[in-house]
């Protein structure tokens, strides 16, 4: 059973940084893909950046709203992916969630929530102006 546990959220204010990180357990696996999203209230979730681990190395991929502010990156030693934000803006504010898929996935579709079949259960980000 696929588990996976965020910590790390908070409230701060803007231009500040915070440091999510997603702990996964019950992957057997050698290729999966997890996922960071986000979602504000009365919005769609939204995929935020993503790696691809294959045989233990990671591509990184990032929405354009958080490229160059955002960075994913994983330990595999302790199976975490930690997802650092830096120059944070009251716009990042949102529910944050990681995710995991095992599925083979097109590019275009790895910033996509419908390809996540395992999901954390969230923790909130604040940013403040």
């Amino acid at each position: 059973q696929v588990q996976l546990v965020e910590s790390g959220g908070g409230s701060v204010q803007a231009g500040g940084s915070l440091r999510l990180s997603c702990a996964a357990s019950g992957y057997s696996v050698s290729s999966y893909c997890i996922g960071w999203f986000r979602q504000a209230p009365g919005k769609e979730r939204e995929g935020v950046a993503a790696v691809v681990i294959y045989n233990r190395r990671g591509t990184t991929f990032y929405a354009d709203s958080v490229r160059g502010r955002f960075t994913i990156s994983q330990d595999n030693a302790k199976k975490t992916v930690v997802l650092q934000m830096n120059s944070l803006k009251p716009e990042d504010t949102a529910m944050y969630y990681c995710a995991a898929s095992a599925r083979s996935l097109t590019i275009a579709a790895i910033l996509g929530a419908n390809s996540y079949d395992y999901w954390g259960q969230g923790t909130q980000v604040t940013v403040s102006s």
